[in-house]
């Protein structure tokens, strides 16, 4: 699947419903209307991962017994690609099938029928803690012919949207603050990896190639500083 693309840039909050009952999507539009949220609707799996192709949301409800292709599936799609907060909704009791939410990259998980003020407090929730602030101006980073989005994790070049790994994604945000200083490799490493990665100066230069192949026509914004690192100059 190719990652999930990213064309909003207003300041909602936009959910994602796969749900095969009309009774509660109805519900969950319902109350994310009362909250001044977006929703988008879809009944079926693949009508789903079609429309996360296209858009991008910062929230997903997902039925776990969807048809067609369930919702574990495309849960395991989403992860490939994205950290966006995933709700499972199902009927079914069983400790098994709530593990097996949560393994595929679920982030929380609600029985049906269930209280529409307590999905609004789970959706709250996992926002808050996504760093989505509902109503809020987001901090986008423009640099150049760039702009970042961290909310969204979203990256344009010239307004075109560009699909990067979530470790890419990182690397040019990280560039992008941080503008007109060399860092080593060892400092990329610690600051974009992280302390506790055990990677090689082999690890950010794969990065870089990868991440300047993508962002064409702006891949000399990141220029080598021979015996040091990188620097990234808009």
């Amino acid at each position: 699947m190719e990652s999930i693309a990213a064309n909003l840039h207003d300041n909602f909050v936009n959910i994602l419903v796969a749900d095969s009952n009309t009774s509660i999507r109805e519900i969950i539009r319902i109350c994310a209307r009362e909250e001044g949220w977006r929703v988008d609707e879809v009944s079926d799996g693949i009508a789903a991962l079609k429309l996360l192709r296209r858009k991008s949301f910062h929230l997903t409800i997902l039925e776990q017994e969807l048809p067609e292709l369930d919702g574990e599936l495309i849960c395991s799609q989403i992860r490939k690609t994205s950290r966006m907060p995933v709700i499972f909704i199902s009927r079914n009791l069983s400790e098994g099938e709530r593990l097996s939410a949560f393994e595929v990259g679920g982030n929380d998980f609600l029985l049906k029928p269930f209280f529409p003020r307590e999905l609004v407090a789970r959706v709250k929730s996992l926002l808050f803690l996504a760093g989505v602030n509902a109503g809020q101006e987001r901090a986008t980073v423009t640099a150049g012919r760039i702009t970042v989005d961290p909310d969204l994790r979203s990256v344009t070049v010239d307004d075109d949207e560009i699909k990067l790994a979530p470790r890419e994604f990182d690397l040019l945000l990280f560039l992008c603050q941080n503008p007109s200083k060399a860092f080593s490799r060892a400092a990329l490493l610690d600051q974009v990896w992280g302390r506790q990665f055990e990677g090689t100066d082999r690890t950010v230069d794969t990065h870089v190639k990868s991440l300047r192949n993508k962002i064409t026509p702006c891949q000399s914004y990141i220029s080598t500083v021979w015996g040091i690192g990188y620097k990234f100059e808009a």
